[in-house]
């Protein structure tokens, strides 16, 4: 029951961070590109940091904090910490789906990699 709860809270820390990534790019898009001076970069950020969306994927950044405290207090951190590489491959195909980006031949090598090297390193 122990393991199930570990792994529950991983994956809920890592679905967490997920939400978090595609929020982020999603309003940055809608906001366009950074201004080059500072003063307005400034306001840009600022504008980005008062976005009611923004500060969910804040607020999902703080809750997935309080799983991955949950998760480390039920498993050893050498064996959680390869599975948040997870993020990556749901990142790939989650900007893949919401923002039309390319999966390659190379990216997808690159998961085959990570994937494995979580398959070996959580035994």
């Amino acid at each position: 029951m122990e393991r199930i709860a570990a792994h529950s809270f991983i994956f809920l820390t890592i679905l967490l961070g997920l939400y978090g990534q595609i929020v982020l790019k999603w309003q940055v898009n809608l906001a366009g590109p950074p201004p080059t001076d500072w003063p307005m970069r400034a306001a840009y950020v600022w504008r980005l940091l008062l976005n009611p969306w923004v500060l969910s994927s804040l607020l999902a950044a703080f809750l997935g904090m309080l799983s991955w405290i949950l998760a480390l207090g039920k498993a050893e951190l050498s064996y959680a910490y390869p599975f948040t590489s997870l993020s990556f491959v749901l990142i790939l195909f989650a900007s893949a789906i919401v923002f039309d980006e390319p999966i390659t031949a190379t990216k997808i090598a690159g998961m085959a990699l990570i994937v494995t090297g979580i398959v070996v390193g959580s035994r």
